[in-house]
Formats: C-alpha cells, sequence, structure tokens
C-alpha cells in the first residue's frame, strides 16, 4: 500500500518489519514448543501467579496449590490465610491469595463451574473482554489463556515482548503496555502468535536484555531501530 507521494503507508512497513522479525528469530532458535498446555482454568491461576515473579516461582507455587488442593473448588472455599501460605514462593501472596479466590468464585458464580473451554467456541475479542472484566485479569493474562489454553489468536505481551518490540521500532516509544497487545497483534500474521510470542521472549531474556543489548549477538540487526540509531 502506497501513499500519494509513493512513500510506503507505515502500517505496511510495520507489517513487513513484524513479519521479517518472526522469520528471522525462526531461523535462528527455530519453532518453540511450550510446556504441554493447561487447562484454561489452570492457566488462568497459573498466570495469576506469575505475575511480578519468575518461572520457577512460578511454578513452585503452582505445584503447591495443586497438591494441597487437587480441585479448584477447594481453593475457592478454603481459608484465604491457609492458600497465602501455599503459594508464598510466587510473591505478593497477600494480594495474588485473595484474588485468585475472588476470580474463582466469580466465574464459578457466574458459570456454574470452573470450566473456561466455552471460550473456545466464542471469538477472540469477546473471551478477551470477557475475561478482563475480573480484577486481577489483565491483557496480558488472558491473552496467555486464550493463546496457550485454547489455541486462539491472541498475542500476550509481556515485559520482554515490550521492551524488545519497542527496541526494534515496531510500536511507538511510548505507547503503554495495554494498547502493545492490539498493536502488535495487528502486525503479526495469526499463524505466528505461538512462535514469535516465545521466540522474543527469548530473544529479551538472552540477547536484547534490559540492563544490556547484546547487538552483536543479535539475529535482528539488519532491522532493529536501536542498532541503526547507533550508527547515525
Amino acid at each position: 500500500m502506497r501513499s500519494a507521494k509513493g512513500r510506503l503507508n507505515p502500517v505496511a512497513v510495520l507489517d513487513k518489519l513484524a513479519l521479517q522479525v518472526h522469520q528471522f528469530l525462526l531461523e535462528f532458535y527455530g519453532h518453540p514448543v511450550w510446556r504441554t498446555p493447561l487447562p484454561p482454568i489452570d492457566e488462568l491461576v497459573s498466570t495469576i501467579l506469575s505475575q511480578n515473579t519468575n518461572d520457577i516461582n512460578r511454578d513452585r507455587a503452582f505445584d503447591a496449590l495443586r497438591k494441597r488442593f487437587p480441585t479448584w473448588d477447594e481453593v475457592c472455599n478454603v481459608d484465604t490465610d491457609e492458600l497465602i501460605s501455599v503459594i508464598r514462593p510466587a510473591g505478593l501472596a497477600n494480594q495474588k491469595g485473595p484474588r485468585i479466590q475472588q476470580v474463582l468464585r466469580e466465574i464459578s458464580a457466574e458459570r456454574g463451574s470452573l470450566d473456561l473451554t466455552f471460550l473456545k467456541d466464542w471469538p477472540v475479542g469477546e473471551g478477551r473482554l470477557w475475561l478482563t472484566r475480573f480484577k486481577g485479569v489483565g491483557p496480558k493474562t488472558a491473552a496467555i489463556v486464550l493463546l496457550f489454553s485454547l489455541g486462539l489468536p491472541a498475542f500476550p505481551v509481556d515485559t520482554h515482548i515490550y521492551r524488545v518490540t519497542g527496541r526494534i521500532g515496531l510500536r511507538p516509544e511510548k505507547m503503554s503496555v495495554e494498547d502493545a497487545h492490539m498493536h502488535l497483534e495487528k502486525l503479526f500474521p495469526p499463524e505466528s502468535y505461538y512462535a514469535a510470542h516465545l521466540n522474543i521472549i527469548r530473544l529479551g531474556r538472552e540477547i536484547c536484555t534490559a540492563r544490556r543489548a547484546f547487538c552483536s549477538a543479535c539475529p535482528l540487526q539488519t532491522v532493529c531501530s536501536f542498532v541503526q540509531n547507533q550508527f547515525k
């Protein structure tokens, strides 16, 4: 798509850049495979536990939670202080414990069960809106449930993806994390969401880190605004 002056439309430029990023990362890292998908209600709780912590602490807390309480109905009804004690490895347990209980209770009251597989039959936008109505369920948490548990086309944006896409030039510098979800979802092809999400996170953890960007080791040097600006 070109403007009247013959220049490429900026949206088309970003579309092309997003596809290049995806393809270069596939060549560099290959097709990523995440852990075995969890049922959507499990993924929802796991993702709430993951907020402001790392994967190891999240998994420790989630495993302890499932061991202590075999059903989610038990989590709904247990004393909150006991729940907080069990999930303490995830950090911020005093916030996450009541939040998890409240979300589970509200879903159970509205749906009559804690089965979220019905969302697979909904348009992804409606599913996102439904999930984010619950306190503590933001765009990233909703997108993770939709993408990884239900196989729906949603693009989660975590801190690594937000940082890396900003450096590359895939989003406006001052765009909020919330707005970045829909922005990046429009740029990347839906079939690329799974691999692009995981590969960009890996790049952010290993090469394009928060403290320093190791540009000489990066497979995106030829398309990255951060690299190009260093030579101006």
